[in-house]
């Protein structure tokens, strides 16, 4: 649509996941018309992220040194480790204030149509740091196809370590949720995992 630079700045913005073309566009017209150091600073933090950010040798977790800063905090509960797809998973839920204890990133879920299997995940990881230490996994993987499945084989896993608790997330309805707008699988499994009070 347009020429040269333009559309491929354009094309490259609507790879990025959630981007649109409309979006992309928008973005791409937004850079054009920035100043010259907006442009510098964001480059720079594109560098940045590139050449300084690693994943933490022990939970997988993005990082700015070899081992992270949840890793590396004394005060976390080492017997609870908490099992999340990707590392965005682990900031939804350090937002909740509730977790104390580490996690474990598997860096994606089960998927073998787009060929992703147990080996292209952190899964002999995980089990290796399963040890006297450890009493629970708290699979935190997501309520689709691929987390169930990444889940079961996990659970399938876990299930001979001795002393070990392994839990699921529960799921259900939303807070502020009406029952009449739940679909019927999320208002099973609210049924399910019901608890008394």
């Amino acid at each position: 649509m347009y020429e040269g630079p333009v559309q491929d700045l354009i094309d490259e913005l609507g790879r990025l996941p959630g981007v649109g073309p409309k979006s992309a566009q928008r973005i791409a017209f937004h850079l054009l018309a920035a100043e010259s150091a907006d442009i510098g600073r964001l480059q720079d933090a594109l560098q940045k992220v590139k050449d300084g950010v690693v994943f933490c040798d022990v939970c997988g977790n993005v990082s700015a040194e070899a081992t992270c800063r949840i890793c590396r905090d004394p005060r976390r509960d080492l017997t609870l480790i908490c099992v999340v797809e990707e590392p965005k998973d682990v900031l939804a839920v350090e937002r909740t204030r509730e977790f104390k204890g580490r996690y474990h990133v598997l860096g994606g879920a089960l998927d073998p149509l787009s060929g992703v299997g147990p080996d292209q995940l952190r899964i002999r990881q995980l089990l290796t740091r399963i040890g006297t230490d450890v009493s629970e996994i708290i699979i935190a993987t997501d309520p689709n196809t691929e987390g169930e499945a990444t889940a079961t084989y996990l659970v399938r896993m876990l299930r001979d370590f001795p002393g070990l608790t392994v839990t699921r997330l529960a799921s259900g309805l939303p807070m502020g949720g009406d029952l009449e707008f739940a679909d019927e699988l999320t208002l099973g499994r609210a049924l399910s995992g019901r608890r008394s009070m």
